[in-house]
């Protein structure tokens, strides 16, 4: 059984290696290409896009996948679409690998918007010190309150720079605990984060360290994604593959 994983997550990591040792499968993990440096891979791996929906469909049939994976971002709204409609035009099974979403607890201080600009325009006009936990190549809307001072984190660095007076740049790579980032946060004297609802560990370290600290969140709520059959952890991935194959079996295909 052929499979092509859409990943850039922690979780398409996981699957992808989990697929790939059992010998049943033979697996290709695709990556969008927006990362300089990415992890090392335990299954074959491309990169770049596949040229929208069409695009995609073209390479389900002339490599003769059997099953499409989304494992992609939360925020990836524009790929899980053209994984969708590929899906729908070729036949291809395709099930989605969707972390849950970060529930509000209490003592949070979320402040949800709908958009980049209206986390801008969230800031206010007094200036503050600020937290972009956002990717890289999404920040440059915040230039528009050069009034702020910007922390950014990013796993490449930023280029070009956020076009603001005064900005700090850290690259790492992730996760990061509650403890580091609590530091990291009263290091930079932050006033607010700006952050994503992307759910999962790896990166909440930021979300229980504003909790602790009384910081404010202004979080930008997730996208709307297609609906397609959806589960939310690499097990239920696993369950959900196995029972495709005894089906088709059954079937003779």
């Amino acid at each position: 059984m052929n499979i092509l994983i859409l990943g850039g997550t922690a979780e398409s990591r996981t699957l992808a290696g989990s697929l790939a040792v059992t010998g049943r499968f033979d697996v290709t993990l695709s990556l969008a290409g927006r990362t300089a440096r990415p992890l090392a891979q335990p299954a074959p791996m491309r990169s770049g896009g596949f040229g929208g929906a069409e695009g995609l469909a073209r390479y389900l049939r002339d490599k003769t996948i059997d099953v499409l994976i989304d494992a992609t971002h939360p925020y990836a709204d524009v790929i899980s679409a053209n994984a969708a409609r590929a899906a729908a035009l070729t036949g291809v099974p395709l099930v989605a690998l969707r972390r849950a979403a970060w529930e509000k607890v209490s003592g949070d201080q979320w402040i949800e918007v709908e958009s980049i600009a209206a986390a801008v325009a969230a800031l206010g006009q007094a200036p503050r010190r600020v937290f972009l936990a956002l990717g890289r190549k999404e920040i440059a809307p915040f230039a528009e309150a050069p009034q702020h001072t910007y922390l950014v984190r990013s796993v490449d660095p930023v280029d070009p720079p956020l076009a603001v007076p005064h900005a700090i740049y850290l690259t790492a790579r992730g996760p990061f605990s509650e403890a580091e980032d609590r530091a990291l946060l009263e290091r930079h004297r932050i006033d607010v984060i700006v952050a994503k609802n992307s759910g999962g560990d790896a990166t909440y370290g930021k979300i229980a360290a504003s909790r602790a600290l009384h910081l404010p969140v202004i979080m930008l709520q997730r996208p709307s994604l297609p609906e397609v059959e959806a589960v939310e952890t690499v097990d239920d991935v696993l369950a959900w593959l196995d029972h495709a194959v005894t089906s088709a079996a059954s079937r003779g295909v």
